[in-house]
């Protein structure tokens, strides 16, 4: 594997493809704390950007040594990213029935479900990157980490600025959008 412009633009590719879902649930978490501070802005889409570089490394390591383990669980991965992001939306739903004094933040454990809910279709990713050798596999998977992170900075902008235009109903949805994330990487898995 030759580190050309080729390999480059491939690597973004495969950023801007995996992050989308990252970048929509990071929509989500802005609508849902329009106030957000830029610690935490940073905290939940540097959370996002280390699960894409992770999950496609994990890839690779896996063909690279326990395929055989590895190939029967790719079954489950849809399903796994659905009841996560299922459960979330439906909690982020419910919340949006109670005062908003009664909604706590999202909290480190919610986020580490979102970030790998989110990230659990790039291990697909490590299949595709098996025939890279160790270097370019890392430092394609620090280009995606970089691309997720700069989209779901955009997406938690977003999310906030039409937050504040919501007001009441931001909770709800984000607790939709997550629902129908979950479903989509569901019905994918389904119909493909």
């Amino acid at each position: 594997m030759t580190l050309d412009w080729s390999f480059f633009l491939n690597s973004v590719l495969l950023g801007v493809g995996l992050a989308m879902d990252a970048f929509s649930v990071s929509v989500a978490n802005g609508l849902h704390d329009p106030q957000m501070r830029r610690r935490r802005r940073l905290l939940i889409a540097g959370t996002f950007a280390f699960f894409q570089a992770l999950m496609p490394l994990l890839g690779w390591l896996c063909v690279h040594t326990l395929v055989r383990v590895f190939s029967p669980l790719t079954q489950v991965v849809p399903w796994i990213a659905f009841v996560l992001l299922a459960f979330i939306g439906g909690k982020m739903i419910a919340d949006s029935r109670k005062p908003p004094e009664a909604v706590g933040d999202l909290t480190f454990g919610a986020l580490l479900l979102q970030g790998v809910a989110t990230a659990l279709d790039a291990l697909s990713v490590g299949f595709t990157i098996a025939s890279y050798a160790i270097v370019p596999a890392l430092l394609c998977a620090l280009i995606i980490s970089v691309v997720t992170f700069g989209l779901c900075s955009i997406g938690l902008f977003l999310g906030r600025r039409i937050g504040e235009k919501l007001s009441g109903k931001a909770t709800l949805v984000g607790g939709i959008i997550l629902l129908l994330i979950g479903a989509e990487i569901l019905l994918k898995h389904l119909l493909g």
